[in-house]
């Protein structure tokens, strides 16, 4: 079967651009691939000349082809922050010949520009954090609690005062180590396979991370340069984890074996713009990541 975006060859003008999308079935006005532009769904053209008299900007073929993609999964996929995580996605695995950092860039702060984008990502992080670390003596309203807490910690953003580190912890612990069971014993709860222990400390550190990766980004200070590392500290990590993943799975029972599952490719799709964040995060508070 033909895909669509195969049909562009070699670099071409708005124009060849706009003539690809018709050819497909996809009426197009240039103000859309200006539109998109801005927003990093695809990069600037190559300019050819200067001044009165250039020639058009040409796009490259990676380009064309990533346009008729976009196209063909937009209506499945209407909105553009959704749409960013084609090319985030593309740059992540395919790499700069395919979609340039500066791209790469536009198209995160994309994802991360319309606000149920960061918050949704934030409220599954304590939905996952939750499954991580509930313990059958903990009560629903610490469970709820906890949640909105670390929810809201995430999305708002920046580093955490004193005061709000302190009501995050009793929040995290009141559903880690319900007092019920852990007071009179003073232990401390560890859960997962050796390797990969989750504690309340290293649920703060993270959760910490996460919010400061929120402001950078909501704040427009994130840069190239930043990004770049976060994208390779991010594979880095994807491909020391494949390596112990079945070995992590194979110790881990309960609910907690679904930390280790693997993903489907959907998944994975669809999880970059929060992996990007978490590695941000972890760039920005982690000495060991630094």
């Amino acid at each position: 079967m033909e895909r669509q975006w195969e049909r562009a060859t070699g670099p071409g003008t708005l124009d060849d651009m706009v003539e690809d999308a018709r050819a497909a079935g996809f009426p197009i006005e240039k103000r859309t691939v200006h539109d998109w532009i801005g927003r990093g769904l695809l990069d600037r053209p190559v300019r050819r000349g200067a001044g009165r008299g250039s020639r058009p900007g040409l796009h490259s073929e990676n380009q064309r082809r990533l346009f008729l993609l976009l196209l063909s999964k937009r209506e499945e996929m209407p909105k553009r922050p959704a749409l960013a995580l084609i090319p985030l996605n593309i740059w992540l695995w395919w790499g700069e010949e395919c979609v340039p950092l500066r791209q790469a860039l536009k198209a995160f702060s994309t994802w991360c520009g319309d606000g149920a984008s960061p918050k949704e990502a934030c409220h599954r992080a304590a939905r996952d954090a939750l499954n991580q670390m509930d313990h059958p003596g903990a009560s629903d309203t610490a469970r709820n609690r906890f949640i909105r807490i670390f929810t809201e910690i995430a999305y708002q953003g920046g580093r955490l005062s004193e005061a709000k580190r302190d009501e995050f912890e009793a929040a995290a612990r009141a559903v880690f180590e319900p007092p019920s069971v852990f007071r009179s014993t003073r232990l401390i709860h560890a859960a997962g396979p050796p390797g990969a222990l989750i504690t309340v400390d290293g649920l703060i550190a993270r959760t910490s991370g996460l919010a400061e990766a929120v402001q950078l980004v909501r704040t427009k200070r994130l840069t190239e340069a930043l990004l770049d590392r976060a994208g390779v500290l991010h594979r880095h990590s994807k491909r020391e984890y494949a390596a112990l993943r079945p070995g992590l799975a194979a110790q881990t029972t309960g609910t907690l074996s679904e930390l280790f599952a693997e993903r489907t490719m959907d998944e994975e799709f669809n999880s970059a713009g929060r992996d990007l964040l978490m590695a941000l995060g972890w760039l920005l508070t982690s000495p060991r990541a630094q």
